[in-house]
């Protein structure tokens, strides 16, 4: 479906909300009007006048905005996530340049939230979760379509909106297919999201089923790697012996400094059975690790040797979620210690 079906009868110029005009009003009425501009009493009418007409103004409103009608500006710290993600949340350069475009002028188009389905006075981003980060970065009002949509609704005007979109991978729309079989929507909705058929979803779907959800979090930053490759990727990580030597070479030192592609193609030749210049990880096999946050937005390298832990994290927010940690380390040690005595007293 064309992208710009997917807000059609939104913002019909004959739609939009238009103020009462006073003027326009019937002779009748003017004499009515005068009548009551007279003394006190003509005051007070007036004054109950204009609070009916803000009331029946806001009503007026209210009906707009939950028709889908109105572009308003919204606090982006009222604006949460989707329910389901689509993509990798990642500053690259597509991003950098969004911000910039913003700065300059203005945002072209606008978002589209739905009234949060749990927290009353926020709102749950339908797409746009680029503009909205931007417009968080940069200090200034979201300019959002509000509408009220099911669970259904949402993710089908979601996905349709991305698949619209050249810049976004194969492997972040298989991704958010998987992730919306598993929230126990059913395929006719997938394929209505992505704009897909029947063939094309199971293809889809057979790379996140076969290979390891472990492996897997570790190359879905791989996103200029096509579909062809996923696939045969995907099949050679079907085998179990083939599985249990990539999650030995997944926790190395040399893998987890690679990027996404890279660590794609360290799998590709491992997969085929190809000599892989993997370096062993320095702390030895079983005490390096890797952490990542499920759709990647941020992850982390961790090594325990039994004397030294550290956490080495990688990721836009990387720096931020850190000096997190580092000012909340008193209230997480003495959290740990309170569990410690927990199950010491065994309440």
């Amino acid at each position: 479906m064309a992208r710009k079906n997917i807000l059609a009868g939104l913002m019909d110029e004959d739609r939009k909300f238009t103020p009462v005009n006073s003027e326009a009003s019937e002779p009748a009425e003017k004499q009515h009007n005068a009548y009551k501009g007279l003394g006190a009493l003509g005051a007070v009418t007036r004054s109950i006048d204009a609070l009916a007409a803000k009331a029946d103004a806001a009503r007026v409103i209210e009906q707009k905005l939950a028709a889908g009608e109105t572009i308003i500006d919204l606090d982006p710290e009222t604006i949460d996530d989707s329910f389901v993600s689509d993509r990798q949340l990642q500053a690259d350069q597509p991003f950098n340049e969004l911000v910039d475009a913003i700065r300059e002028r203005g945002q072209d188009s606008p978002v589209l939230v739905r009234p949060h389905p749990q927290t009353a006075g926020r709102y749950q981003i339908v797409f746009g979760h680029r503009r909205v980060r931007a417009a968080r970065q940069l200090g200034r009002p979201v300019r959002a379509i509000v509408k009220q949509l099911d669970d259904r609704d949402h993710v089908i005007a979601q996905g349709q909106e991305n698949s619209a979109r050249a810049d976004l991978s194969f492997i972040e729309r298989t991704m958010f297919a998987h992730r919306l079989e598993q929230l126990g929507f059913g395929r006719d909705t997938i394929m209505s999201a992505l704009s897909i058929d029947k063939t094309t979803l199971s293809k889809m779907l057979s790379v996140t089923n076969r290979i390891d959800a472990r492996i897997l979090a570790t190359i879905v930053t791989a996103r200029s790697i096509g579909r062809d490759r996923w696939h045969d990727l995907s099949a050679r990580l079907d085998e179990k012996h083939v599985t249990s030597r990539v999650l030995a070479c997944i926790v190395q030192d040399d893998y987890l400094s690679a990027e996404g592609e890279q660590r794609f193609e360290i799998l590709e030749k491992l997969a085929r059975n190809k000599a892989v210049d993997v370096a062993p990880s320095s702390a030895g096999n079983g005490n390096s690790r890797l952490w990542q946050r499920q759709g990647g937005a941020i992850k982390a390298k961790i090594k325990d040797d039994g004397k030294l832990f550290t956490i080495a994290l990688k990721a836009a927010e990387a720096s931020a979620f850190g000096h997190y940690l580092e000012a909340n380390l008193d209230r997480l040690y003495e959290a740990y210690e309170a569990a410690k005595k927990h199950d010491k007293n065994g309440d």
